[in-house]
């Protein structure tokens, strides 16, 4: 599934291209077909993201909602010099006018919604902080990871505590901070907490202008390392995701992996060793 940084990149791609200008809405599959009717030719104020969905508001108070889900993608194509009949299932595609128009096509979404500006905001209101957002609030996801017994390794990916962490940030910025994926979020110290968050802040705005995710820092690059580069359909250098069995590029320990919550984990056991509380030692 898409992570934070890849919704934020593609709306402001989205805002680029069609944002200020009347848009040809349609839905050659069908299943949007009703609702593109009603927003052909209208306007597209904005594209947004908050954690995994995104966003595209229209005049009239008019909001496309969409969720990619796993496996759908929403392909932004800019000054062509002619737009091609639709390949696949595409649910929605817009076009914007001009010599050179763009054009956009949805395939594969779980969610493409036209709601209202008011159920947008009941939808961004039951997520948890986004770090890619300025209005985001960490101490809110704090206050619920401070008080549960749940494994830090959940909370980052629950969307109600956190919005955008997916897989690869969550094993990573745990690797990161040396913390076991499996340790109780009630367990850490605030400023592990805030150390954590400023890291995925700093960590997903440099893949949305990648569009990529490496989290290796400058000493444990392929460069620095005299190291293959990583060959993987995720890019990006990282230091435990999609490893197992392979060194910790810190360490050299194997990289282990396991399951919580029905999703892969990975870590190093050396470099984020098992929580022992104190009051049972």
């Amino acid at each position: 599934m898409p992570e934070g940084h890849t919704l934020h990149r593609l709306a402001t791609e989205l805002t680029d291209a069609f944002a200020g200008h009347p848009v040809r809405v349609s839905s050659p599959q069908g299943r949007f077909d009703t609702e593109a009717t009603q927003l052909d030719g209208s306007t597209l104020l904005v594209a947004e993201s908050a954690g995994k969905h995104l966003f595209l508001d229209f005049d009239a108070d008019r909001v496309v909602h969409v969720h990619l889900g796993l496996i759908g993608g929403f392909d932004v194509h800019r000054g062509v010099t002619e737009v091609p009949a639709p390949v696949g299932q595409v649910r929605l595609r817009l076009v914007g006018g001009g010599g050179h128009p763009s054009y956009a096509d949805l395939r594969g979404a779980t969610q493409c919604d036209l709601v209202t500006s008011t159920r947008r905001d009941e939808i961004v209101g039951k997520l948890g902080p986004d770090p890619l957002r300025a209005d985001a609030d960490p101490g809110r996801a704090w206050a619920r990871i401070a008080k549960s017994p749940r494994a830090i390794g959940d909370l980052l990916m629950d969307q109600q505590v956190m919005a955008g962490v997916g897989n690869v940030y969550r094993a990573e910025v745990l690797f990161r901070h040396r913390i076991h994926p499996l340790r109780p979020g009630r367990t850490l110290r605030v400023g592990q907490w805030r150390a954590i968050w400023a890291d995925l802040v700093e960590l997903m705005a440099d893949g949305v202008v990648t569009g990529r995710i490496d989290t290796v820092r400058p000493e444990h690059t392929p460069e620095a390392m005299g190291r293959s580069a990583r060959v993987d359909d995720h890019g990006g250098e990282v230091y435990v995701y999609r490893r197992t069995g392979q060194p910790c590029l810190v360490c050299g320990t194997v990289v282990r992996t396991g399951v919580l919550v029905g999703r892969n984990i990975f870590w190093c056991p050396q470099c984020q060793r098992k929580f022992r509380s104190r009051a049972l030692q």
